[in-house]
């Protein structure tokens, strides 16, 4: 029997430490770039499975470990991301955060832990595959400018042929596999709209400039960026998320604050928006007598799987689960520094569904009762490393 057929059996074998490195990493969350434990015990699990290489502050906190097989080949790297949330966990479970205000929200303790247990299963069968599988554990997936841009500079991917990662994701089912290639999360920019006026006396508007008014015009005016400005077959999110103005219910506000976010994929399209919210905002400011200085800044980019590495992991994944479990993967408009690596490196990044309303992994991601089925762990796990094996297997030599 091949590795990639004793997969499922191997994990299922260690699937208690699995669980108990997820629980563990739950119960003691660690915010983007302030991560030190975490990536301490990664090392730790690493160096304790006689890794060929184990690199720790890797683009500042992250961890590389590097297992050679019998005889050299080509070079896959795996990824997973361990930072957390400022948000305070509500579930009542054994395992909840003890950190007030800190919690795993969105399956990072998962992702680690996946990738460990897969570790440890490659670990003891290094024999039974020729290259290289390099283990990437990225910090500060969460925050701009991310981990992986740091990490990817500090040579995480050099000489890497291929890079492969996977989302639990709560809202698909467990127990199924969702794979596409091409545009598969967005690029991420931040705006902030600073708005002047004249303030005055809420009964005497003709001897000011009210900024509220100016502010709320150019919330609907950005509207027409998606709706007039981009193709109806191009996708474009344009979203004010907080305004900020006034002291007083009688008095007119001299200055608003808006910031917002904008999501596209396509770059000619991220080029465009940017264009039109800037201009927008100046040119309805200066219609009314005020005027808008605007700051915007570029997030993560898309993150866009190469067809033929998506495919290697779909025929994996069929051949593990079976057709019926492997579905593709429709674009969401969320982000993920993931694309960095994918902006030096062929790769794909893949979803496995973790979501089950009967054991409460029903809420979405950076919700306080977030959760998973942690059987969507040895799924992951599954599939990663089928992929990285049939890969460096259709790679050899």
């Amino acid at each position: 029997m091949s590795l990639q057929d004793q997969l499922k059996g191997l994990l299922q074998e260690i699937e208690p430490q699995i669980i108990s490195w997820r629980r563990h990493l739950h119960q003691h969350p660690e915010l983007s770039f302030q991560e030190e434990k975490t990536p301490a015990l990664i090392a730790d699990i690493l160096r304790e499975l006689k890794f060929d290489e184990v690199r720790t502050g890797v683009g500042g906190r992250g961890v590389v470990g590097v297992l050679r097989g019998s005889r050299p080949g080509a070079v896959v790297a795996l990824r997973a991301d361990f930072d957390a949330l400022p948000i305070q966990d509500q579930k009542e479970v054994e395992y909840k955060s003890t950190v007030p205000g800190v919690m795993h929200a969105c399956g990072h303790d998962a992702h680690t832990s996946q990738l460990l247990g897969l570790a440890s299963v490659l670990a003891q069968h290094r024999d039974q595959f020729a290259g290289e599988i390099r283990f990437l554990f990225q910090h500060a997936e969460e925050e701009s400018p991310g981990g992986a841009i740091q990490m990817a500079a500090d040579g995480a991917v050099d000489g890497v042929d291929a890079i492969f990662g996977v989302h639990l994701w709560s809202m698909l089912p467990v127990g199924k596999v969702f794979i596409s290639g091409g545009p598969i999360m967005a690029n991420t920019d931040d705006f902030v709209i600073e708005i002047k006026g004249r303030g005055g006396h809420g009964a005497v508007p003709e001897e000011t400039i009210d900024s509220i008014v100016i502010g709320s015009q150019i919330v609907g005016n950005l509207q027409t960026i998606a709706s007039r400005n981009i193709s109806p077959l191009a996708s474009v999110v344009v979203t004010v998320g907080t305004f900020n103005g006034g002291d007083n219910n009688n008095i007119i506000a001299d200055s608003c604050r808006l910031t917002g976010t904008v999501r596209t994929f396509l770059p000619e399209v991220r080029d465009r928006a940017e264009q039109r919210l800037i201009e927008i905002a100046e040119g309805t400011a200066a219609m009314l007598g005020g005027s808008a200085a605007v700051h915007y800044e570029r997030g993560y980019p898309a993150v866009i799987n190469s067809e033929q590495e998506a495919a290697v992991a779909r025929e994996a994944a069929i051949e593990a689960f079976g057709e019926a479990r492997v579905e593709p993967m429709k674009p969401l408009m969320g982000g993920e520094d993931f694309s960095y690596y994918l902006e030096k490196v062929p790769g794909a990044y893949l979803f496995v569904g973790a979501g089950n309303p009967d054991k409460l992994a029903k809420y979405p991601h950076h919700h306080p009762r977030f959760d998973i089925d942690e059987d969507s762990m040895l799924i992951a796990g599954e599939l990663l490393g089928r992929t990285a094996l049939r890969y460096l297997e259709q790679h050899q030599g």
